[in-house]
């Protein structure tokens, strides 16, 4: 371990491990019903389960002997009383846990160290690239896209507490501390009601404005500081992105008012910062000749929030201009006084402008598809012939629609809604500027006719073909539509029509990829390979016809969703990888564990400009595949994909995951506003399942299945061909593949099998059972072999100890989860309807937010 290991290690200890016991034990004085006993009594449980699992005793038999060892509970329902006393104890314990990691960050990683601007000004001055950096920066950037995907379920007063803890634990003021404690033992953790799309988006913008508003102006301001000439106002080099409210695929309660309510929030929300930030220039600017200027412009932005008749008076522009002035006035007559902080303002503005993030439309080619088919039988003349012409005549027809659909006669409230959205669209626009929505994403996008339905769609909605101010995105998720994304974009980029659309778009094309369906699909190392061939082949398909290609990439938290150490896949792209842009999903868990403060927020943001930026500057860091190593991945990819494709089809995998995971109960959790599944058909289908309560399951049974199978029997299989050494050699040679296998090994660090043991003879799921945990015994094997390590996450000692304070915390949790999950399956068996069964389904469901918000630093 290298000193700076080392020395973050130690910190990590001192100010997080010992510090976690210190005011952990104030839980046990706080002044609440039974608390203390169930503070010594959870302490008992969890040593039960540490001694039980090393005896090979199930979930159950843990509880029992417990029960029967430590209490004298022997009713059942004063037994489920104190379990459920337990998880909320044990909820409170993660907080605790939270809120240290983010008192700690500034101590535990060093902000100036690599990956960071400090260190690229020095790389960059070091080797005179002030040009290329000014060249680079013309059109590069990163977008961050909020989105609202159920993997976390903190209420906004949870998460205010978890922020305000963290700024006490910095100061050790523990007479705040304890106060913040018991505040957090009185605050309710269980959502009663579903969150509302509108919900979801209003705790987003909690993040916005408490930390990206001011991460993201701190690093364009260091930047301009630096490297004056570097940043222009036509890129702003950071962008936010956003989809509660304007992602309605496969969720029916996100309609238009919903979008248009959303974008109004955005809206008020950044005005409502920049107010703030006026009102604190005024304290310091009281010279002649900018004082009232500021107080014109304070009351405008006033207006624009409170009084609703002002809300078209009000321009980004006319801001600029107003501090601009101010500038001036400062630099002429007043010495420069406090200049820097009339610029850090306007460099927010140029940022965020009036839209504070890009509100993304999101929508299933299947809706689109059915409502062209609608509208071509109820107004034949805008469509004429469409049910029988071709693919390629229907793409011609959609071109050159004259005309606006008749709402009136579509019956289906969702195909209503998606022309009324695309008329939202430009409402949107008009008070929030272009940027406020400009994108359209498609998801399960299988042809070029999927992507031109929706030009057709916007042309129906009133828009021309020269102020059509929209990306269209196709999304392509599972492993066959990644094979056929390079000939449905070759087929776009031919067509006259989508090629005068972009290059009204300045000839730039996103194009998004999903890895949790891939994932899903495929497995692991095929998810992440068909990702990786399908961005070289858009990349190569792009540039022959001299448009540059921006991948948005659907990442989630945990690896098994492309997640993980994500700034290192970034760095190890290559250049036969369009580098134009970093855009990235960033949801649930992720946001609060990597963008949850200011400095963890500055400190990511910065490292994903780091693996942009070098990748191009630094030529000597040539990271590109050769077509030899391609080979070699291609191989390891799809040996994995026959042995994951074997589990995949197991015939009992649907019922494992129904009985044996809290998967039925992910739509009651109230974590989400969206389905588990798509479509209202009954049953349970893995093509209908959403990816992320499929990777969710697998983590709560600490299987994590998503995030390694397949990679041991493909090693395994490589090293009978002879071809290990190769693979070793790749390991230590490309960042590509090592970063593939450290996320592997983060996935695998955070599985515990002693907990579903007991199923390895079950007469269902026993022969299901020891296929996934062989295998991840093999993987474990061959990864030690490839790596030359004797233990998961060698080389990440910190956020290894991370991981294993926050499963000995959780492991009472998922145990009590099994324990009720068990029940119902021996109640079901017996076709018995007992009272009971209901508490145990209560149980495991509430055991789930404990675990996934423990899971946090899977990011």
């Amino acid at each position: 371990m290298d000193h700076s290991s080392n020395r973050a290690l130690q910190q990590f200890r001192n100010e997080v491990g010992l510090r976690f016991q210190l005011y952990n034990s104030l839980f046990t004085s706080l002044p609440f019903h039974r608390i203390e006993k169930t503070g010594i009594l959870l302490s008992l449980l969890s040593n039960n389960c540490e001694e039980g699992y090393k005896k090979k005793q199930s979930p159950v038999e843990i509880i029992e002997d417990f029960f029967n060892r430590h209490t004298t509970y022997s009713k059942t329902e004063e037994q489920n009383d104190l379990l459920f006393r337990f998880v909320q104890y044990i909820e409170r314990q993660v907080v605790l846990f939270d809120a240290l990691e983010d008192a700690a960050f500034k101590n535990v990683n060093d902000l100036n160290g690599p990956g960071t601007l400090k260190h690229l000004e020095s790389e960059i001055i070091q080797s005179n690239k002030e040009e290329e950096l000014a060249t680079k920066l013309k059109d590069f950037g990163i977008r961050l896209v909020l989105t609202a995907h159920p993997t976390q379920f903190y209420p906004g007063s949870v998460l205010g507490i978890i922020n305000d803890m963290a700024k006490a634990l910095v100061d050790n003021n523990t007479n705040l501390i304890n106060t913040y404690l018991q505040q957090l033992g009185k605050t309710p953790f269980f959502k009663k009601k579903k969150p509302t799309p509108y919900d979801e988006a209003i705790s987003l913008v909690w993040y916005m404005e408490n930390v990206f508003y001011g991460a993201a102006g701190r690093i364009i301001s260091t930047l301009k500081n630096q490297f004056p000439d570097t940043v222009c106002k036509d890129n702003p080099v950071i962008r936010m992105g956003f989809w509660p409210g304007g992602d309605r695929d496969g969720n029916p309660f996100v309609t238009c008012d919903v979008t248009l309510k959303v974008a109004d929030a955005l809206r008020g929300s950044i005005i409502k910062c920049y107010y703030l930030d006026v009102r604190k220039l005024r304290r310091r600017l009281t010279f002649e000749g900018v004082d009232v200027l500021l107080q014109e412009l304070e009351a405008k932005l006033y207006n624009n929030i409170f009084i609703p008749g002002y809300k078209t008076s009000l321009t980004k522009e006319e801001i600029l201009q107003t501090l601009e002035a101010i500038k001036q006035i400062l630099i002429h007559q007043h010495n420069r006084l406090f200049l820097h902080m009339v610029s850090n303002l306007m460099n927010k503005i140029e940022l965020f402008g009036l839209h504070f993030a890009s509100l993304d439309i999101r929508q299933e080619s299947k809706v689109h598809t059915q409502l062209i088919d609608k509208i071509a039988v109820t107004a034949p003349d805008i469509l004429p012939g469409y049910a029988t012409a071709t693919e390629a005549e229907k793409i011609d027809m959609l071109c050159n629609i004259n005309g606006k659909a008749n709402t009136v006669q579509l019956e289906d409230p969702v195909h209503l809604d998606t022309l009324e959205t695309i008329a939202a669209i430009r409402t949107i626009q008009t008070y929030n500027g272009s940027e406020g929505c400009n994108r359209y994403i498609i998801s399960q996008c299988n042809s070029a006719l999927n992507a031109m339905e929706v030009y057709g769609l916007l042309l129906l909605g009133g828009w021309s073909p020269e102020d059509m101010n929209m990306d269209i995105v196709p999304l392509f998720e599972t492993i066959e539509d990644l094979q056929h994304a390079g000939p449905i974009m070759q087929t776009l980029y031919a067509h006259p029509v989508y090629k005068s659309h972009l290059r009204r778009r300045g000839n730039r094309q996103t194009i998004m990829l999903g890895f949790s369906d891939g994932t899903k699909d495929g497995g692991y190392l095929m998810a992440n390979w068909s990702i990786y061939k399908a961005k070289e082949e858009l990349t190569a398909v792009s540039r022959q016809h001299g448009i540059d290609v921006v991948f948005f990439d659907g990442r989630g938290g945990p690896p098994s969703r492309g997640g993980g150490k994500t700034h290192k896949f970034y760095a190890s792209m290559g250049h036969n990888i369009s580098n134009k842009e970093i855009q990235l999903t960033i949801q649930g868990q992720t946001v609060s564990s990597n963008f949850g403060t200011m400095d963890a927020a500055q400190f990511n943001i910065e490292q994903l400009l780091h693996a942009g930026i070098s990748n191009d500057l630094f030529t000597n860091r040539d990271i590109t595949l050769s077509e030899k190593e391609e080979e070699l991945l291609g191989e390891l990819a799809g040996i994995s994909l026959i042995h994951y494709n074997k589990l995949k089809n197991h015939p009992y995998l649907a019922d494992y995951l129904l009985q044996v995971s809290p998967l039925r109960f992910y739509s009651e959790t109230n974590i989400g506003s969206r389905p588990a599944k798509r479509g209202a058909a009954s049953g349970l289908s893995l093509k209908d399942l959403r990816a992320i309560p499929f990777a969710g399951s697998w983590s709560q049974l600490k299987q994590n299945v998503t995030g390694y199978y397949g990679v041991g029997a493909a090693l395994q299989q490589m090293e009978k061909d002879g071809k290990l050494l190769q693979l070793q050699k790749l390991y230590h040679q490309s960042l590509f593949f090592r970063t593939l296998l450290d996320n592997c090994e983060m996935a695998m660090m955070k599985s515990f099998f002693p907990l579903t043991a007991f199923l390895s003879d079950h007469k269902h799921f026993g022969e299901l059972w020891r296929m996934i945990h062989d295998e991840y015994e093999l993987t474990k094997q061959y990864l030690f072999k490839i790596t030359g390590q004797t233990m998961l996450m060698a080389d990440y000692p910190v956020e290894q100890l991370s991981i294993q304070m926050r499963e000995r915390i959780v492991l009472p949790l998922v145990t009590i989860q099994q324990y009720a999950l068990t029940r119902i399956r021996e109640l079901d068996e017996q076709l018995v309807q007992a009272p009971v069964k209901e508490t145990y389904e209560k149980l495991a469901m509430r055991c789930s937010f404990g675990i996934i918000n423990a899971g946090r630093n899977s990011a």
